[in-house]
């Protein structure tokens, strides 16, 4: 039996009726881990020990009788920003390699553990999460499974090559400026970006606080709801937490899209996308029926300012490093952190200024509509160390403008469901999408992308090794 093709669905249901146990998928998920991962170099960690206590606990709890949690027996990785009780959490660095293990797993990694998923290792990213493609210099560049010679994207670039590469089903990543979107549009396989403040931050690696966001990865659209129902909780020990009750979006994903008002991002969403992301955005309007197109406000000024504030915390996140210890970060983004400790303390007030304009703004644009369409990246996975791409007669940096569509949303703090579709004529690379609906309606993206995984739109492709 091939187990490295099944969702999660599949292995909760074959552990549940007895076809195969979870130690068993334990063993594969690790043999296909060891047989693929020297060609993508996903993974930073394993965690054997571990993962196998948990595999023979779900089977033990199957033996007893018991019911099975949602997430029985199902192998899933994480962002090594992630904490894991007993490992230094590495952020992508060395510099952290001195820091002391962490005591106990971060919140989201305790959620997924109590929904009986099984945590087998740590995943490869941008140093402290500050990068678009995961060339990390540290830990070597995550490749794309699609082609080994491009890149996955980032910063969550383990996170996406790890379920594309089939090595687990489930992944866990962050995204302040598109760190989930950019790779699950790369890698073909279907990300989330909740609304800012959903899901707790505690037990992870800060990048910019006032930011960041934490999300999954997933080869169904099933399997990424049911893991973000498993995440779901308050937690009154996380401040950045806003959630007061829990809203699970696996019941709605038969509801359909009737009565939903859909839009097609225009203006700086068309005007940065190559023509396959434009194809792809088309070919999902028409599958939803969809002919309305709206213009995001001030995209270009929320871009701007969440660059400045992304540099101004990050760098002084990491201003004592930058002071004693610069010659041992990463090269790629070293500069970045150095200009941002630099910046003028004024421009990162007004910038926060702005966002809460611009929130007010987007908000406002969620008052006509639902949701709303448009590509998660402008072009497909570059060749890795490409330093400039073309997008309609500009050059652009291309570590940079692979966020180029995914900033101006997450700056809003709205939810995100990164759909993975496949341009025509595309060397077989994929392409996504984003379905982005009102702070607090992950529900809504969730229909929506239910319709197009249906319509036979967006779903993931097998690749082989």
């Amino acid at each position: 039996m091939s187990f490295h093709h099944l969702s999660s669905s599949d292995i909760t249901q074959g552990i549940s009726q007895g076809s195969f146990s979870a130690c068993e998928v334990l063993q594969h998920c690790f043999e296909r881990i060891d047989t693929t991962d020297e060609k993508v170099n996903a993974f930073t960690a394993t965690h054997r020990d571990r993962a196998m206590q948990k595999a023979c606990s779900i089977d033990a709890l199957r033996a007893s009788g018991a019911s099975l949690p949602p997430l029985a027996g199902v192998p899933f990785a994480a962002k090594n920003l992630f904490d894991v009780e007993g490992q230094v959490t590495l952020a992508g660095s060395i510099v952290n390699r001195s820091h002391v293990p962490a005591q106990q797993d971060a919140f989201l990694i305790q959620q997924m553990t109590a929904a009986g998923a099984v945590l087998v290792g740590s995943l490869n990213m941008d140093e402290f999460a500050y990068g678009f493609t995961t060339e990390n210099t540290h830990y070597g560049p995550c490749r794309n499974p699609h082609n080994t010679n491009r890149i996955s994207g980032g910063s969550s670039g383990g996170s996406g090559t790890a379920v594309a590469a089939h090595q687990v089903p489930l992944t866990l990543g962050s995204d302040t400026n598109g760190s989930i979107r950019v790779p699950a549009s790369l890698c073909g396989v279907w990300g989330l970006k909740p609304t800012f403040g959903r899901l707790s931050r505690r037990g992870t690696f800060p990048f910019v606080n006032s930011i960041d966001h934490l999300g999954g990865f997933a080869n169904t659209l099933d399997g990424l709801a049911t893991m973000y129902d498993a995440m779901q909780c308050p937690d009154a020990q996380d401040p950045g937490c806003h959630v007061k009750t829990v809203q699970p979006v696996l019941p709605c994903l038969k509801q359909g899209t009737q009565g939903l008002r859909i839009a097609v991002l225009n203006g700086f969403f068309e005007d940065n996308a190559s023509p396959q992301a434009r194809e792809v955005v088309a070919n999902a309007a028409k599958a939803l029926g969809v002919h309305a197109q709206v213009q995001w406000p001030d995209a270009i000024l929320g871009r701007v300012a969440a660059f400045i504030i992304t540099a101004s915390e990050g760098g002084t996140l990491h201003l004592d490093n930058l002071r004693h210890r610069i010659e041992d970060m990463e090269p790629l983004s070293v500069d970045r952190f150095m200009a941002g400790a630099l910046q003028p303390a004024a421009w990162y007030v007004k910038a926060q200024r702005f966002r809460r304009m611009y929130r007010d703004k987007v908000n406002a644009l969620f008052e006509n509509w639902d949701v709303l369409l448009a590509p998660a990246t402008p072009v497909s996975a570059t060749a890795i160390g490409q330093e400039w791409l073309e997008i309609q007669g500009q050059t652009l940096p291309s570590r940079a403008a692979m966020g180029l569509l995914t900033q101006p949303i997450s700056f809003a703090g709205c939810p995100v469901v990164a759909a993975p579709m496949w341009p025509s004529a595309n060397e077989g690379l994929p392409l996504g999408i984003q379905i982005i609906s009102a702070p607090w309606r992950e529900d809504l993206a969730f229909r929506v992308a239910n319709q197009l995984e249906h319509a036979g739109i967006c779903h993931t492709k097998q690749v082989e090794f």
